[in-house]
Parts: C-alpha cells; sequence; structure tokens
C-alpha cells in the first residue's frame, strides 16, 4: 500500500489554541484524523508525526527511507532557520510537500524564507488546514504511482 509521512513542527501540537486568529480552532488531532480518512479514501497508508525538538523530526526523516512514499511537512519556524531539516528532507530521496496554515508571506519578514521551498514538489500556504487535505489529495493523484 502507498505510504504518506506527515509531520508537524515546533508548536503545532497547539493548534485550536494558539493565536487562533491565524491558525483557527482546528486541532491538531483533527487535523491528523482527517488526513488519515482522506488517504484511506485514496487507498493509501498515513502515519503521522509531530516534535517540537528539530533533531526527533530529522530522525523521523531518515527512518522514513524505503517505506513512504511522499513525506508532507509543515516544518513551522523550523521552514525559516534549519539547514539540518533541508539537508534530511534532501538526503533521503523521498519527495516531500511543505505545508503552511497561514500565508507566511503576508507576515513578518523572517517567515518570508523558506529553505525548503526549492526541494519541495509542492508549496501550500495561506488555505489554513485545507492545506493538508490539498497536500494528500496533490500526493495521490499525481505522486504516488498504485500498482
Amino acid at each position: 500500500m502507498p505510504s504518506l509521512l506527515l509531520i508537524n513542527g515546533p508548536n503545532l501540537n497547539l493548534l485550536g489554541t494558539r493565536e487562533p486568529h491565524l491558525y483557527g480552532a482546528t486541532t491538531l488531532r483533527d487535523v491528523e484524523e482527517m488526513s488519515r480518512v482522506q488517504a484511506n479514501n485514496y487507498g493509501i497508508d498515513l502515519e503521522t508525526f509531530q516534535s517540537n525538538h528539530e533533531g526527533h523530526i530529522i530522525d523521523r526523516i531518515h527512518s522514513a527511507r524505503g517505506h513512504i512514499d511522499v513525506i508532507i511537512i509543515n516544518p513551522g519556524a523550523l521552514t525559516h532557520t534549519s539547514v539540518g531539516l533541508r539537508d534530511a528532507l534532501v538526503g533521503v530521496s523521498i519527495p516531500f510537500i511543505e505545508v503552511h496554515i497561514t500565508n507566511v508571506h503576508a507576515r513578518e519578514p523572517f517567515r518570508h524564507h523558506s529553505y525548503l521551498s526549492d526541494k519541495a514538489s509542492a508549496i501550500l500556504v495561506g488555505l489554513g488546514t485545507y492545506g493538508y487535505e490539498a497536500a494528500i489529495q496533490h500526493a495521490a493523484k499525481n505522486m504516488i504511482r498504485k500498482n
């Protein structure tokens, strides 16, 4: 069965309560459950992972080699700071989709740069939590070969 890995980075465990005027009321648990149902509807296995620690995220990316077809990642603040995360994603040679709930380009200037975007297969910004749905749909229809 094809497989996706959905990774959420620092502070995304606070979805639903953190700055709801920016991120909405949907919780990470809601996002993961909706994503699991959607992936299942496409015949895709979905694994989820969230960490506030860069090294744990990098370790999870490394462990995806050989059994994950596509990574969907909302790297949170690591987007703007982590060369290590970029190197991990490039190093495992698994295509990935970068997702951001808010439009990072309409926010503070330090959020405008991503260390990942030039290596991502697709980038979704500013769609709210619908961005996760769009990423799964894109992966299912365009990135995963079904036997």
